[in-house]
């Protein structure tokens, strides 16, 4: 197996480590609309993830350098995250049918992928992983185009399917989940997506 890929197989290993708001929002939203929306969810985050990879790949990565630029995302990351906090704390919890082996809406399919591509998006520290990627690869002297992107691909795919995994082994733990379960798992996971949010304010100020 080629070594680029198997070097971006480890990093992509290490950032699927990380606990962040996109692991809550990911098995929270496996547990309550099935295994379909979740995979849905991760697509928008793999998305995002390959819009930070050419933007960054590219050379856009030195608007990270300035200060008024990281600012103004972690705020807005800030503000999106405790708006997402907010909406899923006081969600009612109302009872469903389990979903995850049947087609999902149209609608439930865009509001899903808006929802990863956007949480994952507007934080900055997903940003700065990815930058600090590119700078990794720009300073591999022994890594060609081809190397370059097998890289990227080995995290990309890596951080995908355990995604996906993160929401099939939730998804199966749904029915020992009930209502009133549920709903203090809404309470934790918007107190979580706020606490991010309130972090990037203090990143933003600090």
């Amino acid at each position: 197996m080629n070594q680029a890929f198997v070097e971006g197989f480890s990093m992509g290993l290490l950032l699927s480590a990380m606990i962040g708001p996109v692991f809550f929002t990911l098995v929270q939203s496996s547990l309550e609309n099935g295994f379909r929306y979740a995979a849905i969810l991760a697509l928008g985050i793999l998305i995002s993830d390959l819009l930070y990879v050419i933007v960054t790949y590219f050379g856009i990565s030195f608007l990270a350098k300035f200060p008024n630029f990281q600012i103004f995302l972690a705020l807005g990351g800030g503000i999106v995250l405790i708006g997402f906090g907010v909406a899923t704390f006081f969600k009612k919890n109302k009872e469903r049918p389990n979903t995850g082996g049947l087609p999902v809406l149209k609608s439930k399919k865009r509001n899903g992928f808006i929802k990863g591509f956007s949480i994952n998006g507007i934080n900055p520290f997903v940003l700065l992983f990815w930058i600090s990627v590119a700078g990794l690869v720009s300073i591999n002297e022994d890594y060609a185009k081809t190397d370059v992107g097998l890289y990227y691909a080995g995290i990309l795919i890596t951080v995908f399917c355990i995604d996906l995994l993160k929401a099939f082994v939730a998804k199966k733990l749904r029915s020992f989940v009930t209502p009133k379960l549920m709903g203090r798992m809404n309470k934790a996971v918007g107190i979580a997506l706020m606490f991010f949010g309130l972090r990037l304010f203090w990143f933003a100020f600090s």
